[in-house]
């Protein structure tokens, strides 16, 4: 695999565990006990830190490309195994 098949998927994998993790330790102004503002969404973050999210993003990207690439090197999971069309026979004949 070349470095930047490497690189591009690494960065997929990134994008997909940022979103993954965005959710988690939040807690909202209301459970900080603060003051709401005019116009603020009663499910806005208090404190928001991108590089909170950035830590566990690479922390959890690290892992499943990891586990990607041990897959490509080792062929544990290949598109044969996905294919599910191998078990459909058509349909039933009387």
């Amino acid at each position: 695999m070349r470095w930047t098949s490497i690189l591009a998927i690494y960065c997929l994998f990134w994008v997909l565990s940022a979103f993954f993790v965005l959710p988690f330790g939040v807690r909202t102004g209301e459970e900080e006990g603060q003051a709401k503002v005019a116009g603020q969404a009663e499910s806005a973050p208090a404190n928001f830190s991108f590089a909170r999210v950035a830590k566990r993003a690479t922390a959890v990207s690290l892992v499943l490309f990891a586990l990607f690439y041990l897959n490509y090197v080792n062929g544990w999971i290949v598109a044969a195994d996905l294919d599910v069309s191998r078990f459909y026979h058509g349909p039933a004949r009387t």
